[in-house]
């Protein structure tokens, strides 16, 4: 089991983060449209996933800009940001901020993703949504780069993620 903080306060998370160099692990989860989409879908792809407590929040928000800026700039490359919103919701929060470059899932439907991935929040208010983590995978599902956020209110490490790009 894995530790991050929410405001200094450990918070637990269960499951093993992707490590880099393995093979991700497939997954379902929910769009938009309430269709159930896999890691599949995204084949031939490289995939940031933005993994978020809920695009509700200021960080969340912020990253998910910053990965609708940067990464959708890059070449066969697709964000996926990933949280415990509904789908609706999700949509609405990115047609507000007019983010057009970001596909948003939801573990509403499928929460065995958040411990396949290391980032189910068992402990603490925030237990049973996601922690703060971005994985980035190349166009064969193979992790470039893994980061599970130490405290959940900070922002990734930007740089090095697009850098595995």
């Amino acid at each position: 089991m894995a530790h991050v903080t929410l405001h200094g306060s450990p918070i637990d998370v269960a499951g093993k983060l992707p490590q880099v160099g393995a093979e991700a692990p497939a997954f379902k989860l929910t769009n938009k449209d309430l269709a159930d989409v896999g890691l599949d879908a995204f084949a031939g792809k490289r995939k940031v996933l933005n993994i978020v407590p809920s695009l509700d929040t200021p960080t969340c928000a912020k990253s998910t800009r910053h990965f609708n800026a940067d990464a959708a700039k890059m070449h066969n490359t697709v964000v996926l940001v990933i949280s415990a919103d509904l789908p609706f919701a999700a949509s609405r929060f990115c047609s507000t901020e007019g983010l057009n470059n970001v596909v948003t899932l939801s573990t509403f439907r499928h929460p065995d993703f958040m411990e396949a991935y290391g980032v189910k929040i068992t402990s603490g208010p925030l237990a049973g949504i996601t922690a703060r983590a971005v994985v980035v995978l190349d166009e064969h599902d193979k992790v470039l780069h893994a980061e599970l956020v130490p405290e959940i209110g900070d922002e990734p490490n930007y740089a090095a993620a697009l850098a595995a790009l």
